[in-house]
């Protein structure tokens, strides 16, 4: 599944259930000019710290027993799925080649965190800061946050198109999430948005959707465990 389908499939759900729990959110990062700073609410507690660089690691690797071991017995699986580590290993096919377990976890936890709350879960560390501090009067369906501190708006999705303008962390409107590169050669995928009056394109791992996954964490007597990893509704 592409981001596009996967995004889509998460605003579906997201209209069941997302909005009442943002509602309950007090914004922290302001949205004047657009700006939407990063979060790293716990990047003072050295145990979180160690505990994400340990799993990052893993994920690297694909150390299947620690990621594993990580994941809460209980651990959240989405609306209409039992909870537990085999609906979670169901989901997520640890073992197989191409399993999105080991290229959406990292993503999630390359950006900063933020403690987040609603009516399907306890008060949780989640990685990103994108969907718990995502604006209550900002659609997430149409938008996203760059998540890079720098990035070019270019005339077209080509490394050496021309630049329209340096974009900073801040929240844009989506035109689309999945482009190919002008090149079909190259790899890279981009995003087409509009900002600042002008559409344009940045490579797609400079912003992110709240609706994407978001990896929650609680800690326990027995230290920090998986309790869901869902995107946004789920």
């Amino acid at each position: 599944m592409n981001r596009s389908h996967r995004i889509a499939c998460a605003a579906l759900l997201a209209s069941l259930l997302a909005a009442p729990a943002l509602a309950q959110q007090k914004p922290v990062a302001k949205t004047q000019d657009g700006v939407f700073a990063p979060r790293d609410e716990a990047a003072g507690d050295q145990s979180w710290t160690r505990f994400r660089d340990r799993l990052l690691t893993a994920v690297q690797q694909r150390d299947k027993k620690f990621v594993l071991g990580i994941v809460d017995r209980n651990v959240r699986n989405g609306i209409g799925q039992p909870n537990g580590h085999e609906e979670f290993i169901r989901q997520w096919e640890p073992d197989a080649e191409d399993s999105p377990l080991w290229r959406e976890l990292p993503r999630a936890l390359h950006l900063g965190t933020a403690w987040y709350s609603h009516e399907k879960m306890p008060r949780s560390l989640c990685a990103p800061y994108v969907l718990p501090r995502w604006p209550k009067n900002t659609d997430p369906h149409g938008n996203g946050a760059i998540t890079a501190r720098e990035t070019a708006l270019r005339a077209a999705p080509s490394g050496g198109a021309e630049i329209l303008s340096s974009l900073g962390q801040s929240i844009v409107r989506v035109i689309d999430w999945e482009v190919a590169d002008s090149d079909a050669d190259v790899k890279q995928k981009w995003v087409k948005i509009s900002a600042n009056g002008r559409d344009g394109f940045i490579p797609e791992e400079h912003i992110r959707s709240p609706l994407e996954h978001l990896a929650c964490f609680r800690k326990s007597e027995a230290g920090w465990r998986l309790i869901s990893f869902l995107a946004a509704g789920e």
